[in-house]
């Protein structure tokens, strides 16, 4: 039997998914994996792109010596990227694939956002609190909590499915929920807290996980929307099913 996370297996819905930009982070070993991958997957029908591009940089990274027609290189870092990209105008079907291993990147973005808006003002990253029902957490550098709901060891390959790979049972766990669930709770307790703003990386076709880029510019409205309101405290969350790192922006 193959097994429930084997990325060979076609968990994309019908119809096709249908993409504008599709981006993605790192030209490495993970960002030639998900290149291969997206290519099968616009092969077998289960989507399709207009553009793919990959942001590394060193041109001479995996993807970059590879010189494939179909795939734009951007030899750029990856904050001056996506300063470009998102501070430009992306489509509203446009996504980004994510790096295992890259920082709290769209957190960074909002908050250089924050700093341009309001330059008079003080821009802070504060440590949320710990969340209720989350069995794993940890406090990071640059004030940032890493929560998950798995206790073991996950691969990197895992799409989180409907049955849970390690428990063989159903996955009856999810953090924006719980993400959404803390932010009430805290402002229930008189906490000043807004959102969440979250970033969901979910599966899309053949192992390959993507956040919306619609969802990174709604966070820059919510944080605008919080500053107004008088409250300029805005947690904000890039997670997965099972894993996420959050943080706190305060504009005061």
């Amino acid at each position: 039997m193959t097994p429930a996370n084997d990325p060979a297996i076609d968990f994309t819905p019908d119809p096709a998914q249908r993409y504008g930009s599709i981006i993605v982070v790192g030209g490495g070993c993970y960002g030639s994996y998900y290149v291969r991958q997206l290519r099968r997957a616009r092969e077998r029908g289960a989507l399709t792109f207009g553009r793919l591009v990959v942001v590394d940089h060193d041109e001479e990274c995996a993807v970059g010596r590879e010189h494939a027609a179909d795939v734009d290189l951007a030899v750029s870092e990856w904050d001056e990227f996506f300063a470009g990209f998102l501070g430009g105008a992306p489509g509203a079907d446009d996504a980004i694939v994510p790096s295992p291993l890259m920082p709290h990147l769209l957190f960074q973005w909002l908050e250089q956002r924050a700093r341009e808006r309001w330059p008079s003002r003080r821009v802070t990253i504060e440590m949320p609190g710990a969340m209720s029902g989350v069995p794993w957490q940890k406090e990071g550098g640059e004030s940032t909590r890493y929560v998950s709901f798995a206790e073991w060891m996950c691969p990197v390959n895992c799409i989180e499915p409907r049955i849970c790979p390690h428990t063989k049972e159903i996955r009856d766990w999810s953090l924006p929920p719980s993400v959404r669930a803390h932010v009430d709770a805290a402002r229930a307790s008189g906490e000043r807290l807004d959102g969440p703003a979250i970033f969901h990386c979910t599966h899309r076709a053949y192992g390959v996980g993507m956040i919306d880029v619609r969802s990174v510019l709604d966070s820059e409205r919510m944080l605008v929307e919080s500053v107004e309101s008088g409250a300029g405290r805005l947690l904000v969350g890039t997670v997965s099913h099972c894993h996420g790192a959050l943080g706190v922006l305060a504009v005061s």
